[in-house]
This record gives C-alpha cells, sequence and structure tokens, in this order.
C-alpha cells in the first residue's frame, strides 16, 4: 500500500526532510495588519520576528481552509496514493485537525486524521516517525504504531522571555492567569496533551536555560532532540553547547536547531528558547 504524510506547517520539519520523504506540508496562515502571508512563503521567520515588536496591531493566525487540505488529498491520490495519514498540531490549540477531518470526509475511508497532542517538532518528530517507519516498508499499522510510539515517550518545554505575546495572542489565558499575569519573569512551561501548564517562573534567562537543563536531562538518554527558539539562535547555540559538554553521552547524534515557525511564534514572541525531544524506548 502506498501511503501518504500530510501535516501543517507548524510542524517545523526542515525542508530537507520534507523533500527526502516526500512530506505535504499545508501551511497555516498568518495575519499581518489585515493582509493574509502563507506560513513559511510569503514572510521569513528572521523578518517576522525583527518586526513583530513594532507593528501597530498584533498578528494574528488562521488555519488552512478546507480547499487546501482538498487539494492536496487530491494531489497525493492522484499520486497513486492509497491512504493518507493526515497529522497536526494540537486540538485543544487550533482548529486545523477539525479543518482537515471535514476535507478528508470526501475521501470515506482513505485518510486517517490525527492530532498530535503538540506542536513545532514535537508534531514534526511524530511525523518523521511515520516517514521512517513507511521508508523501512511498514504499511499504515507500522506508520501509527510509530507515531504512537513516539508520542508516548515525547517531551516538550519552553522557556518564553516574556510572558507580554502570550498575552496579547489571548491563545493561552489560563497560563497567564496560573503566573499572575507577570510580565517580568521568565516562565519555563510544558506542552502535553494540547495542554500548557507552568513548571517555574525564574527571573533571568539564564535560570531560566538551567531549569530546561534540567528538565531535559532528567529523561534520561534521547533517541530525538531539537533545540527550538524563535530568532535567538545565539541563545539557541549556547544552550545547545553547554547541553554537549555536560551530557553528551545521553544526546543523539543528530540534533537539530531550529527557528519555530511564525504563527507558533506570534503567541510567545521573540528570544524564547524551547526544546523536543523522544526519549529512547524500553526494550
Amino acid at each position: 500500500m502506498k501511503l501518504g504524510l500530510v501535516t501543517d506547517s507548524p510542524s517545523d520539519l526542515p525542508a530537507a526532510t520534507v523533500e527526502q520523504y516526500g512530506i505535504e506540508v499545508v501551511p497555516s496562515i498568518l495575519v499581518i495588519e489585515g493582509r493574509p502571508y502563507l506560513d513559511g512563503k510569503d514572510i521569513t521567520r528572521e523578518e517576522f520576528y525583527t518586526s513583530l515588536p513594532s507593528f501597530k496591531t498584533h498578528p494574528t493566525t488562521a488555519t488552512p481552509s478546507l480547499g487546501d487540505f482538498q487539494v492536496c488529498y487530491r494531489k497525493l491520490f492522484e499520486g497513486n496514493c492509497e491512504h493518507i495519514i493526515s497529522l497536526h498540531t494540537a486540538e485543544k490549540l487550533t482548529s486545523t485537525v477539525n479543518i482537515a477531518r471535514q476535507a478528508a470526509a470526501d475521501f470515506p475511508g482513505r485518510i486517517t486524521v490525527l492530532e498530535s497532542g503538540s506542536l513545532s517538532l514535537g508534531l514534526g518528530f511524530q511525523v518523521l516517525a511515520a516517514a521512517e517507519a513507511i521508508d523501512e516498508g511498514g504499511g499504515l499499522e507500522e506508520a501509527l504504531a510509530a507515531i504512537r510510539s513516539t508520542r508516548e515517550r515525547l517531551r516538550v518545554y519552553a522557556a518564553l522571555d516574556t510572558l507580554e505575546y502570550v498575552r496579547r495572542s489571548g491563545r493561552v489565558p489560563g497560563l497567564v492567569a496560573a503566573l499572575g499575569g507577570i510580565l517580568r519573569i521568565k516562565p519555563v512551561v510544558e506542552l502535553a496533551g494540547g495542554q500548557v501548564r507552568p513548571l517555574g517562573a525564574p527571573r533571568t534567562n539564564r535560570q531560566a536555560a538551567e531549569k530546561l537543563r534540567e528538565l531535559l536531562t532528567g529523561l534520561g538518554p534521547l533517541e530525538r532532540l531539537a533545540i527550538l527558539h524563535t530568532n535567538a539562535p545565539a541563545r539557541a547555540k549556547e544552550f545547545l553547547n553547554t547541553l554537549m559538554g555536560e551530557h553528551r553521552k545521553s544526546l543523539p547524534r543528530d540534533i537539530l536547531i531550529s527557528n519555530v515557525t511564525s504563527v507558533i511564534g506570534a503567541h510567545l514572541g521573540p528570544n524564547g528558547l524551547g526544546v523536543a525531544a523522544v526519549k529512547v524506548g524500553e526494550g
């Protein structure tokens, strides 16, 4: 059975990976001062983050349209795919997966639509696990098992530079409420099952980075790791260099550094730091 893979742009998969495995990425929409931009295509991440503090109105985000998904699915079926796995950003954070489900209804029994419970490479690593399973000759069940296994072993942590952008976006009001709306802290959070929960409220970025390292190294040996940042490459490299110096034996050989896509950054703000990690499985 020839399988197709579809995800959305907040998966943050590298372009080379997308091309290697033939993954279809449907772009989300970024709305800047009334003008829509295709995420990852119409404006670079660097341009967006540099301009973010100066926008007159806070950018908003929108899901791909029903038609976007229908066109994508039809393209894969016309390319002789027999079944499609469509895997998307956490349902509690966006309605993207619901749009995908509506589009899949036009192709009954031929598309498995899933939500990842995560975003950025927390989603991307699940897509990659499925892609590798398919590439190794696995069928639908093997690909779905690879997704489940990765999701069970996945952890996503982030250290925000400020709560200001979360407050402006209104996307995670519970986080702002839990931390008292304090803007001068550098909150450390976990994303699990689509829920964002606070893990600490350091006062400095250095303390926040130390908290992230503590959380990460507490996971034990890692199968996959990505260092995530919102236009803070120097901060991400410093974090990785320290991690490599202290814990190299527990880290995977290939470690990604990813400037998180703009539709996520619109809600988090610049200069954030995070990690997406998959623990080594038992047995």
